[in-house]
C-alpha cells in the first residue's frame, strides 16, 4: 500500500485542470470492506470492482482528476494513499470521537429501526428507548468530520463534490459545507431511494433544493424524483454508469472453459455480485435453476455463481439442503476483471435476479463480455436494455421463476439466438456505457456547473 506523495500535507497537490471529491455511501470505508473480507491494504493496490473506479476511470480520460474521501476508524489523522489501478488518491478521515463512542452501541448501524441497530431492549433499559432512537438518529450525522473534509477539499483544490447516493445523510451535511465553501455538489444514484432515519424528512428537501446536481441513470428514478423533491429538469442528468469495454471483453469461450475445467458442450449460466439472498433475487434464481434442470433433463448443466457476502453462510445452508446438481459456486469476493471475465466469458448466457438495484453494473460488465442477458425488471435494467432483445436482453418480471427459467431455457436451446442477443450486448456496452462516452458526460455536466456557480 503506496501513502500517497502529499501525506506531509506540505502544500496542495494540483496537477491537473480540474478536481472532483467523491464521497462513498456508508458511515466508515471499514463498513464496506470488512464484510468482503478485503484489507485497506488490499482496497488501495488491487481492488476495482466497484461503480466508483467506472467513475474515475471515466473522469480521468475526460482530463479531471479524483479525490476519493473517506471517513474511517483505522486512522488517527487524515491520512492519504494512492489507489494503484486508477492513480486516485484516497483520502481516510478519522471519525470524531462522538460517533467512534456511539458506534460501540450498535449492533448494526444503518438498522432502520431501534431493535435493529441496538438488538433486543428488555427490562429498565426500556425506558431509554426514547435515548436509544436519538442515538440511531444522531449517528448518521456524526460520522461525517465537517471540519476535516473542509480542509481536504482546500487541500487539494476541489472544484466540486460528487457524493455516492443522495438520499443518505452525508449528503445533507455536504450540501451545507458546500455552500459555505462555494463549492458545487452532486450527488449520484446507485440504488439508494429510501432513507435511514426520520431526520431526513427534515434535511433532505432543504438539500435537494440546494444541490448542484444529480447524475442518475433510470429513468424511473428521474421521475421519482421529480415529483417526490419538485428538482428541476435541469439539475437533472441521465448519465449511465461507466465500464471499461477495453478491460471488460470476451474470452474465447473454449480457452476460458479449458482454463475453468468446464467441458466444452456443456450449457452454462452465469451470475456474479454480492451474495444477498433476497435483495440479489438469488432464492428466486436457485428455483429458476431447479425448473431449468427439470427441463432439460440429461443435459450437462452449470449455474456459475461468483461471489460472497453477508448472506454466504445462508446459501450455503439452502444449496445443502436443496441439493440441486450443476452449482458452481465460488464463494470469494472475486474483484480482479481478468478473473471476472474469465468466468463470464465461459458461460452461455447471463442470468440477473434482483428484487432491488439502482443502477447495476454486473450485467453491463457481463454484455461487455458478450453474454446475452436475461434479467429481472428492476430500476436500471430498462434503461441498459432499453431496446429489449435488440440490446442483447430479455427482460422478466421480478420474483417470477417460472418466467426466468423460461427465458433462460429459450436462448439455452438456441445457440444462434444467444450468440447473437450476446454480439448485440456488446455493441451496446462499447456504444453507451464505455469511459469514454461516460467521462464527457460527467466532465460536462458538474464542471459546466462549478464555472457557472
Amino acid at each position: 500500500m503506496t501513502r500517497a506523495a502529499d501525506q506531509q500535507d506540505d502544500g496542495p497537490v494540483s496537477d491537473q485542470t480540474a478536481t472532483i471529491a467523491l464521497l462513498p455511501w456508508g458511515n466508515v470505508i471499514e463498513d464496506f470492506l470488512d464484510p468482503t473480507g478485503l484489507s485497506l491494504e488490499a482496497f488501495c493496490d488491487e481492488f476495482r470492482g466497484s461503480w466508483m473506479f467506472g467513475y474515475i476511470d471515466a473522469l480521468r480520460q475526460a482530463g479531471v482528476k479524483t479525490v476519493v474521501i473517506c471517513p474511517s476508524t483505522q486512522v488517527a489523522a487524515p491520512s492519504h494513499f494512492t489507489h494503484q489501478p486508477t492513480g486516485a488518491t484516497i483520502s481516510l478521515l478519522p471519525v470524531p470521537s462522538t460517533y467512534r463512542a456511539l458506534r460501540r452501541l450498535m449492533i448494526y448501524p444503518y438498522g432502520q429501526c431501534v431493535r435493529q441497530v441496538f438488538g433486543e431492549i428488555h427490562g429498565g433499559r426500556r425506558l431509554l428507548l426514547p435515548l436509544y432512537w436519538l442515538i440511531k438518529e444522531m449517528a448518521f450525522y456524526l460520522h461525517t468530520p465537517p471540519r476535516l473534509l473542509a480542509h481536504e477539499l482546500r487541500h487539494f483544490r476541489c472544484d466540486a463534490v460528487l457524493c455516492q447516493e443522495y438520499e443518505y445523510p452525508r449528503f445533507d451535511i455536504c450540501v451545507l459545507l458546500g455552500k459555505l465553501m462555494r463549492i458545487p455538489v452532486f450527488a449520484s444514484f446507485q440504488g439508494g431511494n429510501y432513507r435511514t432515519c426520520r431526520t431526513e424528512s427534515l434535511t433532505r428537501p432543504l438539500a435537494m433544493r440546494a444541490c448542484a446536481g444529480l447524475i442518475v441513470g433510470s429513468q424511473a428514478e428521474i421521475r421519482r424524483v421529480r415529483t417526490r423533491y419538485r428538482v428541476p429538469r435541469r439539475r437533472l442528468a441521465y448519465i449511465f454508469n461507466p465500464v471499461d469495454v477495453e478491460t471488460w471483453h470476451p474470452v474465447d469461450r473454449c480457452v476460458a472453459r479449458a482454463v475453468l475445467d468446464i467441458p466444452s458442450q456443456a450449457s452454462v449460466i452465469a451470475w456474479h455480485g454480492r451474495i444477498s439472498l433476497h435483495k440479489k433475487g438469488l432464492d428466486t434464481l436457485l428455483s429458476a435453476w431447479e425448473q431449468v434442470c427439470r427441463e432439460h433433463a440429461g443435459q450437462d448443466l452449470r449455474l456459475l455463481l461468483i461471489g460472497s457476502g453477508d448472506d454466504a453462510a445462508e446459501l450455503r445452508s439452502r444449496l445443502d439442503r436443496l441439493q440441486m446438481p450443476g452449482i458452481h459456486w465460488i464463494d470469494q469476493f472475486v474483484h480482479e476483471p481478468e478473473k471476472l471475465r474469465l468466468y463470464l466469458s465461459a458461460a452461455d448466457v447471463y442470468a440477473f435476479s434482483s428484487r432491488y438495484e439502482g443502477f447495476p453494473v454486473a450485467p453491463i460488465e457481463a454484455m461487455a463480455c458478450g453474454l446475452p442477458i436475461v434479467a429481472t425488471d428492476v430500476d436500471g435494467i430498462r434503461d441498459i436494455l432499453a431496446g429489449g432483445e435488440a440490446s442483447g436482453g430479455v427482460i422478466v418480471p421480478q420474483e417470477d421463476a417460472a418466467a426466468l427459467a423460461q427465458a433462460l431455457g429459450r436462448l439455452l436451446d438456441d445457440p444462434d439466438l444467444a450468440h447473437e442477443l450476446g454480439r448485440r450486448a456488446r455493441c451496446r456496452a462499447e456504444s453507451q456505457f464505455s469511459l469514454t462516452a461516460i467521462g464527457s458526460q460527467l466532465r460536462e455536466f458538474m464542471l459546466g456547473s462549478a464555472i457557472d456557480a
